[in-house]
């Protein structure tokens, strides 16, 4: 049998020895072998640090955008190839898109957050500018750049899809390259993958690598450049975040690992409710998807004492009609799990639990299963237990397959002190519609989780389950389940990155991050900064425009235009009682009106709208017969690379007679490439 490939230092390379046998979760037959003996991995770390690494951080965040929405592109073309693969871990159809289509989701999701939330640029510029002395010449500010490494991904067996590309998107768009290790089990859909990522041709030379078997004495060659991320148990991030090296360089280390995650049914859901029916249907969803394999199933299903009967038959029901065997043969619902030993830890697991329960559903040593050997696959009933909530067992012991426990609770606190027995989740669900008991309970077991999915009537047509971790939110949690994050959305893009606060003067400050700020050169060519385009523009081109007089008749007039007659603008005896005023005040929205009367240029340009104002802020009022000047500075210039414009952010301050600023806010405007750009 072929040993599976891997890809390092920019060719395919196999390693020696004969290789451990993988196996068809579904028939038992050896699918391949795998081995990483003989590889050099500290060569492949140095080829990510020296070829990848530069490749990407010559990008920037939007480039790495476009690329892995093209990867994306070019995996959803291939989905069925993956499909198949993922047929052979004992995946069921719909187990297989959860895995594969999730995956090229987050692909999806990161390359439009970085879109729209990243510069495009190779610096991120994080919080405001820090004056750091009185005269403004002397300022701090806060950047990340990529970290000079590579992020090590050591994967579970359960998602050897969604694992690799969820900890890729965020890496990559850092610009820092990724290897890839794979759990042995499913070792063999993770290498089809990586065939179908490398074959693209769409990322840089050493942007991923790949190795299919033991890291072996990989990690003996991370430096405090290099990130480390985790998805396995407790025990095995523990030693792995020992390591030695990872102590002494102090390698960013992130962990995601065992989960006695739970779903709560509040008292207001009785049989009957939409609530009940909701809680019901999650629960044996999340035990019989993945045959249960998933980091984030629901193993504790909290029940109100009165209603615990009523669950267990109604779960017991659902289950009944699951029917198990081949993925792809008729009716089938649930699939093997990944290997044979996982079968006999989830049976080791389960007879532990009943020491403290008993077993109201399912048999561990018996299962009907449709298209396939019972003995030869790694298949397993789904199994429902009846437990004690003040014994430790179902707080400590996982069974990584379709378990779950139904523990009774009499009250909210005690609800709460449970869910904390757990040492941190991953993910809670609270099953309620009575918005008091949401709040204690959510903010009761927030700090052991690290995320909480309240789902009732109002959201349920749009949730998206309580096993789905998102793109877009912290999957992670504290305590026995790592203390690790992941995703997050940018988070996680800042994850890989360094920040670093730099101190230093206005003009120096613009010089790295490409932003003006106040106390830097402005220029004035004598150009109207809206006569020029995209590629003109630089930060600090400005306008000095006015003055312009802020008459009582201007205050009136546009009182009666707009409806806004509040008494500081309209009525003098009340204005002269207010403390702030002590007179009649020209309106905050009238003072921006005229500023943008003043630095708008009315003919038609490289401007094409005008697409918001941000961080307004009034600083003093504006009186009668004070004169506005407005100073208008190019602040950033964004460009898109897709389209035949780009953004611009202008800074704007208002300022009177005095020189003092009534208002500063930021212009953003869409402004014109020159054609053919």
């Amino acid at each position: 049998m072929t040993l599976l490939r891997s890809h390092l230092a920019g060719s395919w390379q196999t390693g020696t020895g004969d290789g451990r046998p993988l196996h068809d979760a579904v028939t038992g037959e050896e699918v391949a072998r795998i081995s990483a003996d003989g590889l050099d991995l500290a060569a492949a770390l140095e080829y990510g640090r020296r070829t990848g690494g530069p490749a990407l951080r010559e990008l920037t965040f939007h480039q790495r955008a476009g690329l892995l929405k093209a990867l994306a592109g070019h995996l959803r073309e291939h989905r069925e190839e993956l499909y198949a693969v993922s047929a052979r871990t004992g995946a069921t159809p719909g187990d297989s898109r959860f895995d594969v289509d999730g995956g090229i989701g987050v692909l999806l999701a990161y390359a439009s957050k970085a879109k729209r939330e990243l510069p495009n640029d190779t610096v991120v510029v994080e919080g405001a500018v820090e004056p750091l002395g009185r005269g403004g010449t002397f300022l701090g500010q806060h950047v990340l750049t990529p970290r000079h490494g590579v992020a090590v991904q050591v994967n579970a067996f359960n998602f050897p899809v969604w694992g690799p590309l969820e900890k890729l998107a965020p890496a990559f768009l850092a610009g820092v390259p990724t290897l890839i290790k794979p759990a042995s089990p499913t070792a063999f859909l993770t290498a089809e993958l990586v065939e179908l990522i490398v074959g693209s041709g769409l990322l840089p030379d050493g942007a991923v690598q790949f190795v299919a078997g033991s890291l072996g004495d990989c990690f003996d060659h991370l430096t405090g450049q290099d990130l480390v991320s985790f998805t396995g148990s407790a025990s095995t991030a523990q030693i792995l975040r020992s390591h030695p090296v990872i102590v002494r360089n102090a390698v960013r280390f992130s962990a995601e690992a065992d989960s006695l995650n739970l779903a709560a049914l509040g008292p207001d859901a009785g049989p009957g409710s939409t609530e009940f029916d909701l809680f019901v249907t999650a629960l044996t969803t999340e035990m019989t998807v993945k045959a249960g394999q998933k980091c984030t199933a629901i193993r504790r299903a909290f029940v109100p004492r009165e209603h615990v009967d009523a669950v267990v038959e109604a779960v017991s029901a659902r289950l009944a009609s699951v029917v198990v065997g081949a993925p792809g043969s008729d009716g089938v619902g649930m699939g093997a799990l990944a290997s044979l030993d996982q079968r006999e830890e989830v049976r080791r697991s389960v007879k532990a639990l009943r020491d403290a329960g008993r077993l109201v559903f399912g048999d561990p040593d018996r299962v009907e299963v449709v298209g396939a050997d019972a003995d030869r696959g790694a298949f397993v009933s789904p199994m429902l237990l009846l437990g004690d909530p003040d014994r430790a067992e179902p707080h400590e012991i996982e069974a990584f397959g379709p378990v779950a426990t139904v523990l009774p609770y009499d009250s909210a606190d005690r609800l709460v002190e449970y869910a904390a027995r757990g040492q941190g989740s991953l993910a809670g669900s609270v099953v309620s519609a009575d918005p008091g008991f949401v709040r204690e309970v959510v903010l009761g077991i927030a700090p052991f989780h690290g995320r909480v999915h309240v789902l009732n009537a109002r959201d349920a047509t749009e949730s998206t389950g309580h096993g789905s971790p998102l793109p877009q939110l912290v999957h992670g949690g504290p305590g026995r389940a790592g203390g690790g994050e992941e995703l997050g959305g940018i988070r996680g893009v800042l994850h890989h990155m360094q920040r670093t606060a730099v101190q230093a003067d206005p003009d120096s400050l613009v010089a790295v991050t490409g932003r003006w700020v106040t106390g830097a050169q402005r220029h004035d060519d004598g150009v109207h900064p809206f006569r020029k385009h995209l590629e003109e523009l630089r930060p600090g081109d400005c306008l000095v425009a006015g003055p312009r007089r802020v008459t009582q008749a201007d205050v009136e007039h546009f009182a009666e235009f707009t409806g806004d007659t509040f008494y500081a603008h309209m009525d003098e005896a009340a204005a002269a009682a207010n403390p702030l005023f002590g007179q009649r005040v020209a309106h905050g929205y009238l003072v921006v009106s005229l500023a943008a009367g003043l630095f708008v240029d009315p003919d038609p340009g490289p401007v094409l709208a005008n697409f918001g104002v941000d961080g307004l802020r009034f600083l003093t009022p504006v009186r009668f017969d004070d004169e506005l000047t407005v100073t208008l500075t190019c602040k950033q210039v964004t460009p898109r690379d897709s389209a035949g414009y780009g953004e611009v952010r202008w800074d704007a301050d208002v300022t009177r007679q005095d020189g003092e600023s009534v208002a500063r806010y930021d212009v953003l405007t869409l402004v014109a490439k020159k054609e053919g750009a």
